[in-house]
């Protein structure tokens, strides 16, 4: 009997691919919400700041007042990534231009535009920090959503935060690594399976979101450098803006391109999926198109929960 095609678990046509209105929707509202969540300690900051600043009298009297030069710096306009590469005769002109430029044409509300260009600094840098919220917040849902896969099926696993040589074993509290997890490892009817975020493919030579090796992880530092240890490679688009749905899907559709090129030319035929959150209906024809032509063996909406449960369970046992 043939085997049916993973994809038809969750899919019956390109319609079921479409993001609807309420999903776009309450993408918008998730991504507000995480906003304000992050701006919590800034806002704070800046009543802590604003306390302390009303003691002086004068925007000068700020430079006399112990532990917030750091604020000061921030209010000229300084990022905490700059500042490292200041000197501090340089770091003295900084808050001196801010006082003569700013505060003191200012008048008595000079602690207000203190506060007020603190704010714009530290908003700049949370704007930075925000522009790849979508891309963080996907592999967070992706993550919670394979895990509870593996759970479900009673099945064991490890983890790796980035950067850490240190392999975590499953526990009552896997919840707490979701943000900085990047490498999460099974055994599935004695197959070892390790799965990577943004690894840069050696054989690609360039980042892909979702790398899944045919590997444990004592040896996944020999086995992400063999092609053929490559069982399956996504893309992962996170943003929910339905003006950028078809950049993130012209973006992706090169990636996969890419890859099936290169591992075509070693006889190698690795698996390639799709998880959108933003998906228009052309995309999603375009994306069909390529299911039904097996250029691609799985994709979702990651807005459709069914659909990520049913790719990562794919996935979990692939």
């Amino acid at each position: 009997m043939k085997e049916e095609k993973p994809y038809l678990r969750h899919l019956s046509s390109s319609g079921d691919l479409v993001t609807t209105y309420e999903e776009t929707r309450a993408g918008f509202v998730a991504l507000a919400l995480e906003k304000n969540r992050r701006a919590t300690p800034a806002i704070e900051q800046a009543r802590a700041l604003k306390s302390v600043a009303s003691h002086a009298k004068t925007p000068t009297m700020l430079t006399r007042i112990s532990g917030i030069e750091a604020a000061l710096l921030t209010a000229a306009g300084i990022s905490d990534k700059a500042v490292k590469h200041l000197q501090h005769k340089d770091k003295q002109d900084a808050i001196k231009g801010l006082i003569e430029n700013f505060l003191e044409p200012a008048g008595s509300a000079f602690v207000e535009e203190l506060v007020f260009r603190f704010l714009i600094t530290r908003g700049d840098t949370l704007g930075g920090s925000m522009r790849n919220i979508g891309g963080v917040l996907a592999q967070q849902k992706l993550t919670r959503t394979l895990i509870a896969t593996l759970s479900v099926a009673g099945l064991s696993y490890e983890w790796r935060r980035s950067r850490s040589k240190t392999w975590h074993k499953k526990s009552g509290k896997d919840e707490d690594f979701e943000p900085c997890l990047r490498e999460l490892s099974w055994s599935v009817n004695g197959k070892d399976r390790t799965l990577i975020y943004n690894l840069t493919v050696p054989i690609v030579k360039n980042n892909i979101d979702l790398c899944l090796l045919d590997c444990s992880p004592k040896n996944l530092e020999e086995s992400y450098k063999k092609p053929e240890c490559y069982i399956a490679l996504g893309e992962l688009k996170g943003g929910i803006d339905p003006a950028g749905a078809d950049e993130h899907w012209k973006t992706a559709r090169t990636s996969l391109s890419r890859i099936m090129e290169v591992f075509t030319s070693k006889n190698l035929s690795p698996s390639l999926f799709f998880i959108g959150a933003a998906i228009a209906k052309k995309m999603a024809l375009e994306i069909w198109d390529q299911l039904e032509s097996n250029s691609l063996s799985n994709a979702a909406n990651l807005t459709n929960s069914n659909q990520v449960s049913s790719l990562c369970y794919w996935l979990c046992n692939e």
